[in-house]
């Protein structure tokens, strides 16, 4: 018998290390990128084309390479930085010409121009799914310009795996910013199919901050730094005003490596407690500086994920990092106790009322009513209308009971009189509760209906025929509306543009990242169409991040959580029965799109056993 245990040829090994490191086209960016940081550039500028798929190239003004190292950047388990074991735990650099570089040129077409400073000539170099294709000197300014060409055009089960256009630039952005943002003092530059994207300054990370996301965050910067032992910590925290429901503009970089971390991630929410509600996710960005011995960064082949030997000292620090700085800012509430905080403005506000303070026995004596400020004698007339209404409807019989008795009120829904299985219409056989809950009588009981997830399931479903069969009407803006975005959820518009045209929006690309709404879908009302549609979109952003949904479901969901009937909403009692009524209409009546009941059932049988039990 033959032997069946043999090595693998360098190509087949190549492409196989290329499915750990090079994932999809912004994984090639993000090791390029990396490589032109080491090198030593201070300007660098990214062309892409097609998503990443057709092209994804990188030039810098680094310091260039030599004829060999050129060659031997593109060889296996080829690196500049490691010689011995020991280096492994202190790596500050992300790796120059190296280690990636190699499983790249297995799965695409790469083509290298490189030249140091005083080489008269550069060096050409082109390779083909690891098979070097030519190698030549070349006419070269200086640096290097990497263009990786048709990404997994030899793996065609890898490439059908890539996503659409839009997506895969939502994704090279990303991995831009990340890069933009741990070096600011680099001047970058982004050309999505020769548009301009992103053309960023050198400077202070402030500044770069405003760059990347727009001049809406230039006021909404808390400065945040802390110096300890064992870790250094600046950067900036957003307001919590700025919080928002999907994450995606919180950045923690160790050492300049951006890192994922729900455990820090967790520290910095903690220091938010009380200010933003459990579902949200304040924006940061915040630098962390620790010796490299303390951490390891070898835990993931992407290097997005590191360990840290001391992990519950790290996130006391951020924690109290974060709350100082937000109490340094008087974002957190302070309490005088030597202050009556419910006055105190109103003394400073207006010192013609004659109030008298006592500051030796800090006791504060008032003049009698008309020291009461104008909101305080609005609570004084709301008193007086509900003495004159008791005085109106006195009932001497219903007073001799006592005030502690429950007062009830009479309804026909209550009535015995019931003849029909179906929800009965009328008036009084249907009512609110609490505004969040109706309830509507049948013959054998009632119904009882939550109104948001009643609502929420008919939008649902008519929002998802609508997509199907490409048939939704459009309602014209009074005035068209004009959105900012950042450049990521641009990219995500355009690629549901078609989506969001067959629900009704009516939207033209009106100017750099900046798109106008002319048209929403009917039946919506709505106070501003620019809300709705910045809701609507963060709401798609945190279903792509929370669940796995389809395009068209996740935008049918999304929609419908926002225009649907909120608690709170005061209902006639003719919408109430129109909304039971198309529930049951629905193909799935009992549940809303998140899974929560729309309305439960309480038969006669039920409620005596409430009684009789």
């Amino acid at each position: 018998m033959n032997d069946l245990i043999q090595l693998l040829p360098d190509a087949i090994a190549n492409q196989i290390a290329a499915g750990e490191v090079v994932q999809r086209p912004s994984s090639a960016l993000k090791e390029l990128l990396e490589n032109a940081i080491d090198a030593g550039a201070k300007n660098i500028q990214v062309v892409v084309r097609d998503g990443g798929k057709s092209l994804i190239q990188v030039i810098d003004d680094g310091i260039g390479m030599s004829i060999t190292d050129a060659r031997m950047c593109f060889e296996r388990h080829a690196t500049s930085k490691i010689k011995r074991s020991e280096d492994l735990f202190n790596i500050r650099t992300h790796g120059f010409r190296g280690e990636a570089m190699a499983s790249i040129a297995a799965v695409a077409q790469v083509e290298l121009k490189t030249k140091r400073e005083g080489d008269e000539l550069g060096s050409l170099i082109q390779i083909e799914g690891s098979m070097v294709k030519k190698q030549e000197p070349v006419v070269f300014q200086g640096g290097t310009s990497i263009a990786v060409k048709n990404l997994f055009f030899n793996v065609p089960a890898r490439r059908n795996f890539l996503k659409s256009n839009a997506v895969e630039t939502k994704h090279l952005l990303e991995e831009f910013q990340r890069i933009a943002l741990a070096y600011p003092e680099v001047a970058f530059s982004f050309y999505q199919n020769d548009m301009e994207l992103f053309k960023l300054a050198s400077g202070k990370l402030s500044k770069r901050i405003v760059g990347i996301f727009g001049k809406q965050y230039r006021n909404q910067l808390i400065v945040c730094q802390e110096s300890s032992p064992h870790i250094d910590i600046k950067g900036y925290v957003g307001t919590p005003e700025q919080a928002k429901k999907t994450r995606g503009e919180q950045f923690f970089f160790v050492n300049n490596r951006y890192i994922r971390s729900n455990y820090l991630h967790h520290a910095l929410l903690n220091a938010f407690e009380a200010l933003i509600s459990s579902d949200q996710h304040p924006f940061y960005v915040l630098f962390l500086t620790i010796d490299p011995k303390h951490i390891d960064i070898n835990v993931h082949p992407t290097k997005t994920e590191i360990k840290f030997d001391d992990e519950r000292t790290i996130y006391g620090v951020v924690r109290s990092a974060v709350k100082q700085a937000l109490g340094a800012h008087h974002v957190v509430p302070t309490i005088d106790f030597s202050l009556d905080v419910n006055f105190t403005d109103n003394w400073d506000n207006d010192n013609n009322k004659g109030h008298e303070v006592s500051t030796e026995n800090n006791y504060r004596t008032f003049r009698g009513p008309s020291s009461l400020n104008k909101d305080a004698r609005g609570w004084e007339q709301m008193f007086q209308q509900d003495h004159e209404e008791r005085a109106i409807h006195f009932d001497p019989e219903k007073e001799k009971q006592g005030s502690g008795q429950l007062k009830t009120f009479p309804s026909k829904a209550n009535s015995a009189d019931i003849s029909t299985e179906k929800p009965a219409a009328g008036p009084g056989k249907t009512f609110q509760i609490g505004q969040a809950y109706f309830v509507t009588q049948t013959s054998s009981g009632m119904l009882v209906f939550d109104q948001q997830a009643t609502h929420q399931r008919i939008l649902y479903e008519r929002y998802i025929r609508q997509l199907d069969q490409s048939a939704g009407a459009s309602q014209q803006c009074l005035f068209p509306q004009n959105i900012q975005l950042s450049p990521a959820d641009f990219a995500l518009v355009m690629d549901l543009k078609e989506e969001l045209n067959n629900l009704g929006f009516q939207l033209t690309v009106f100017g750099k990242h900046t798109i106008l709404i002319n048209g929403v879908p009917t039946d919506i009302h709505i106070a501003s169409e620019k809300v709705l549609f910045e809701e609507m979109l963060e709401q798609f952003k945190h279903f792509k991040d929370e669940l796995s949904l389809g395009r068209k479901e996740n935008l049918a969901r999304s929609l419908a959580k926002k225009t649907s009937i909120k608690k709170g909403d005061q209902l006639k009692s003719q919408e109430m029965e129109n909304l039971a009524g198309q529930l049951f209409a629905c193909q799935n009546p009992n549940y809303s799109p998140e899974g929560n009941k729309t309305f439960i059932k309480l038969d006669l049988n039920k409620i005596e056993r409430f009684f009789y039990s």
